[in-house]
């Protein structure tokens, strides 16, 4: 059994996604992020970073007989893949491919994504030069890997992997990314093949009802959000 740390993200989304893709047992645990759950002593156990998701695999256990709690999203798709031996191939060179677009996402259209989705929607004030730096950012992400799908169906090796589990859920959140699809035509024919696996559909749904929406953000769930600093951080764990 698995231990699913989760509140409804993109990041949380590659979790589900492979989850619900391998056929495993698991648990959701609500994090509700909206009013500062990410900073329970009991989730910082398994998450220090103080971020969704996180994993705790009972079927693992470390040299104490403790199971092994995961946090990271790139971290736990690798752990999985590797448990149940699913889309990651163990061919080396195939192998590299899904890790290069793996690696890709993480630090590029998560990160510019993120970037962009704060300053389109959630930025106290307006700042033309930052939504237009990372709207732009994204927008050549996204047509590198427009320019990856031309001649493939999925993103690594033409083979649906880990890496399509990574990407799908920042394309959702395309709008608030200042992107439009059809300029995009062979992600925007990825996009919508994933999100007609059942899996992915599954995995989708799980605490839509509590998702994040734009205009609808608390002031107070901004500065948990947003507001964080390395002091603010020290006073919550001695809280």
């Amino acid at each position: 059994m698995i231990d699913l740390y989760y509140f409804p993200t993109p990041n949380t989304w590659k979790v589900s996604i492979m989850l619900e893709e391998c056929g495993l047992d698991y648990n959701v645990i609500m994090v509700n992020i909206m009013i500062g759950e990410q900073f329970d002593p009991e989730f910082l156990k398994h998450s220090p970073n103080n971020r969704v998701p996180a994993i705790v695999d009972h079927d693992v256990t470390n040299e104490r007989g403790e199971p092994v709690s995961i946090m990271e999203s790139g971290a736990i798709l690798i752990h999985l893949a590797e448990k149940t031996g699913q889309f990651f191939p163990t061919d080396l060179f195939r192998r590299a491919k899904v890790l290069e677009w793996l690696m890709w996402q993480i630090g590029g259209i998560g990160p510019m994504g993120g970037q962009a989705n704060h300053f389109n929607a959630y930025a106290p004030e307006d700042i033309p030069y930052a939504k237009a730096r990372y709207t732009n950012e994204v927008a050549r992400l996204w047509g590198l890997l427009d320019d990856q799908l031309a001649d493939s169906d999925w993103i690594a090796n033409n083979e649906y992997s880990i890496a399509d589990m990574a990407c799908w859920g920042w394309i959702t959140l395309y709008e608030l990314q200042g992107q439009n699809l059809d300029d995009t035509p062979m992600l925007k024919e990825w996009f919508e093949r994933m999100g007609q696996r059942p899996a992915v559909q599954r995995a989708y749904a799980i605490g839509q009802d509590i998702a994040a929406t734009p205009g609808k953000i608390s002031e107070e769930a901004k500065q948990l959000l947003y507001g964080q600093t390395r002091q603010a951080a020290k006073d919550r764990k001695k809280n």
